[in-house]
């Protein structure tokens, strides 16, 4: 099948976010997905790193740009402003590279987009845009505002509650089941309703569910085990039903950005800074790090960031530009590896990098000086006030890296070596619309 078929006009894309390919392969294997095995024997299923930090945001800001953090701006669920030192999680008002949606608007192609992190507020497109979970208001999460009604008689959610998670887990289920089933309805209304060339529909409910149920998942825990598939099952009886209604003349995507693992222990990497002596606080319990003291050389934010307190760059710089900046930096690459679980000896750090290794892009200066991978089940926090290093906390799973997957359907995928941020480029030669040349992603198809 040639890569610019006259008969394929259209593109539809599912995300899946945080389902593992490992996941899916296992599942497909003891015969719990049966829709997902028929697509693989009429696609391409491979599996995909993620972006650096391994965070949902900034894996799906790549995606949709095609770029390294660098040159989109969003670098964390949490980033700062560091003069005057300041915190915020960034939205899409902190987007600085045009998005997959925008470029394919430009070019007078109609587009849906649902629920994809970092489209909150939603930016004007040719089409529907309906924003991510960070919105309070429906009303205010979508455009155009004539779809609002519809929507809101649905009972369309923009996210799960959260926190039932990590306090009742029946709540939470019984609440994860009824945001996936009106995000499914709100997807299949606007799938029949509107015209459109690109459709995509994000599920961010696999991610929540992996955080709070993962536990009970892989402990094949007699109540929640069988409650955690049957929600697969579901995805996977959509995702069917979905590619049908797609037909086959058009083409048909599925992925996840990231995977998962269950948390062996929360670390928290302020508390390490603190024991190391590169951290000081005016305050015996800060509040934030806007206590943070002019002594201090280092602090952290989540996951595993760590910024220099820098002269001329931080509100309270304390490091010189230079052979300073560069020693502090050194000694970091150095000691982070060497951190252990308190109880086991287990290495919590797995690799080390210098930003300019990972980033590279108008907005380097935003990134952290220094991004610690860590080892699968240590979950980096940067929680202040802590007493020890590690321990057990609420969240049961964590993102990995390595383990994010890609499905599409009637192609061959000619690359062993995907990242999100091949998506953006190969959509867009899909519909035969150029690739910017910032961007960093590869055709993969």
């Amino acid at each position: 099948m040639g890569l610019f078929s006259k008969k394929k006009k259209k593109v539809v894309v599912v995300g899946i976010d945080g389902v593992p390919y490992t996941f899916i392969k296992k599942h497909i294997a003891a015969g719990d997905l049966p829709n997902f095995k028929a697509l693989l024997e009429k696609g391409d299923f491979r599996r995909m790193n993620s972006v650096m930090p391994c965070i949902s945001s900034v894996a799906w800001s790549s995606y949709m740009t095609g770029c390294n953090p660098a040159k989109h701006n969003i670098f964390g669920f949490i980033d700062r402003k560091p003069n005057p030192f300041d915190m915020f999680i960034p939205t899409s008002m902190n987007m600085k590279a045009p998005t997959l949606w925008q470029i394919l608007s430009e070019n007078k192609l109609r587009v849906v987009v649902i629920n994809v992190p970092v489209t909150y507020p939603p930016k004007e497109v040719n089409g529907v845009l309906i924003g991510d979970f960070l919105a309070t208001d429906l009303r205010k999460a979508v455009y155009p505002q004539s779809v609002f009604e519809k929507l809101d008689s649905i009972g369309y959610r923009i996210d799960v509650d959260a926190w039932a998670g990590r306090k009742d887990k029946d709540k939470f289920l019984e609440d994860i089941n009824y945001t996936i089933d009106k995000r499914i309805e709100a997807a299949y209304w606007l799938f029949e309703s509107q015209k459109w060339d690109f459709f995509q529909l994000h599920i961010m409910c696999t991610d929540r569910i992996n955080h709070f149920l993962w536990e009970e998942y892989e402990a094949d825990d007699p109540k929640y085990g069988p409650q955690f598939l049957a929600f697969y099952k579901k995805i996977d009886s959509f995702l069917g039903d979905m590619e049908k209604k797609v037909g086959e003349n058009s083409e048909f995507i599925v992925l996840s950005d990231h995977g998962f693992c269950s948390v062996k222990k929360e670390v928290f990497t302020n508390y390490w800074l603190e024991k190391e002596g590169y951290l000081k606080f005016n305050k015996e319990k800060p509040s934030n790090l806007k206590d943070v003291s002019p002594e201090t050389r280092v602090y952290s934010l989540i996951p595993g960031r760590f910024f220099v307190n820098l002269k001329g760059r931080e509100q309270f710089g304390s490091i010189e530009p230079g052979a300073e900046y560069e020693k502090v930096r050194d000694e970091l690459k150095e000691k982070l590896p060497t951190m252990t679980d308190p109880e086991t000896g287990d290495k919590i750090i797995r690799k080390v990098y210098r930003r300019e290794e990972i980033y590279s892009g108008p907005y380097f200066e935003q990134a952290a000086d220094i991004i610690a991978d860590p080892q699968d089940g240590y979950d980096l926090k940067a929680n202040l006030n802590q007493e020890q290093l590690a321990l057990k906390g609420s969240l049961e799973g964590m993102h990995t890296y390595d383990d994010a997957s890609l499905y599409i359907r009637s192609r061959q995928i000619k690359s062993n070596s995907l990242w999100v941020a091949d998506l953006m480029p190969t959509i867009l030669s899909l519909f035969e619309v150029n690739v910017p040349e910032h961007v960093d992603g590869k055709v993969v198809v």
